[in-house]
């Protein structure tokens, strides 16, 4: 789950409100009842609420419309949804963020909801019906979202929650858009200090470790575990426990190595616990993110890349301007350069997994037992009974006998019987 503010929906007055973010200026507010909900599920569900398909009476658009749960204050449900609509509206023009089509007012309930563009399906959904995809195709992906984000962050506007959930697929798998800016953020107007916002498997260090005057370099080590999720099919820094930031720290530190004063000088400096910090740094002293991503799966360029947004130093990290000038994406990539064909969806496949012995639990868990062939039925068969001799002292054949016992003769169940004197006489 994520972090941090989330929209919420409550029921107050008629009064339009501001959009309150980047551009302060009034907004005209429709009604959801030009709207057409589908019938079908809907399209996305968090603590938040939800996201419906809906069709426009007039026009026939297909869109996607965020309605809010009804929790919290009229007012704070207003300026968090208009916020978000407000982050959109800045951010256009741009291809690789879903448009925005404005705020609608239920007319029964007085919710404010957003309409958006439709797309199609959530990374996430798409990426666990497909094996990990080729390093072409996530090269093509990668180039969308860093340049996404690099006009996002021209605008001075930071998502802080980038995660497979947060990136719509569209056009058959040929474009990636940036989705639910509820969580957004503009250095222009935020005063530090900033607060805790996101998702912990897709935290930066410095996130974790609360620091105050963040940057936008939280979105570009999102950007890097998305990139290594695409490539393996896995989350990359899995913690043991969940949303506890140690557990979390604990996660990156096994793959990239404890930091050090040549490595990261603030974090040493920062308030970690002692007894945190002299039990990671004995176990935890190698980067070893180049075990997980041999030559096979990524080529020496696109692992620059990868290296460059998972740096935990966040002054050492790549900014998104300078991963689009790496090798990796030269020369320079386009939509259309997304051609190679897309690994095929998995259907009904039972997958198998090794685990050391001991570790599974037997609850939920399918058995398969192997039987030995059945061994043949005894029935009607002649039998052979070896009775013992006699003890001593009886006057019993103290010679051991055999004994044939015939076979059995089958049961002569709703048989009629006549009595043989009437058989003969009826001869």
């Amino acid at each position: 789950m994520a972090a941090g503010k989330r929209p919420a929906a409550g029921h107050g007055t008629d009064q339009e409100p501001e959009i309150s973010c980047c551009k302060r200026r009034r907004v005209r507010i429709g009604s959801t009842a030009a709207f057409e909900f589908d019938d079908t599920p809907c399209l996305g569900e968090g603590s938040f609420g939800a996201v419906l398909k809906a069709r426009h009476r007039v026009t026939g658009k297909t869109v996607a419309i965020k309605v809010l749960r009804s929790h919290g204050d009229l007012a704070t449900a207003n300026k968090e949804i208009q916020d978000e609509a407000g982050f959109l509206e800045a951010c256009t023009p741009n291809p690789y963020v879903v448009g925005s089509h404005g705020l609608f007012r239920d007319p029964e309930t007085y919710k404010l909801c957003l309409a958006m563009d439709y797309v199609g399906p959530n990374l996430h959904a798409f990426l666990s019906e497909r094996p990990p995809l080729p390093e072409a195709i996530v090269k093509a992906y990668m180039w969308q979202l860093l340049t996404g984000a690099n006009k996002m962050h021209s605008h001075r506007i930071l998502h802080r929650d980038i995660k497979p959930h947060n990136i719509l697929v569209g056009e058959g798998g040929k474009i990636l858009k940036f989705c639910d800016l509820g969580l957004a953020m503009s250095l222009k107007t935020a005063r530090k200090p900033y607060e805790f916002a996101g998702t912990m498997p897709y935290m930066a260090p410095e996130m974790l470790l609360g620091r105050p005057d963040y940057d936008a370099g939280v979105d570009v080590w999102s950007l890097g575990c998305v990139m290594a999720e695409m490539l393996t099919g896995r989350m990359l820094f899995k913690a043991d426990k969940k949303d506890d930031r140690a557990a979390q720290l604990s996660a990156i530190f096994r793959v990239l190595g404890f930091p050090d004063e040549s490595t990261w000088p603030d974090f040493v400096a920062a308030e970690v616990p002692r007894v945190f910090f002299s039990a990671q740094a004995q176990q935890h002293n190698t980067n070893t993110l180049g075990n997980l991503f041999p030559r096979e799966t990524l080529s020496q360029d696109g692992f620059q890349v990868l290296k460059g947004l998972l740096e935990c130093n966040p002054a050492k990290r790549l900014t998104t301007a300078a991963a689009l000038q790496l090798p990796w994406f030269a020369p320079k990539l386009h939509t259309d350069d997304v051609i190679e064909p897309l690994p095929p969806i998995r259907r009904n496949v039972v997958r198998i997994k090794i685990v050391p012995a001991g570790t599974l639990k037997k609850k939920n868990v399918l058995r398969i037992k192997f039987t030995p062939p059945a061994t043949p039925k005894k029935k009607n068969l002649r039998r052979i009974k070896v009775i013992p001799p006699a003890t001593p002292g009886t006057k019993k054949n103290l010679l051991q006998r055999i004994k044939v016992i015939p076979p059995a003769t089958p049961q002569m169940k709703n048989v009629l019987r006549i009595p043989l004197a009437m058989w003969n006489k009826a001869m």
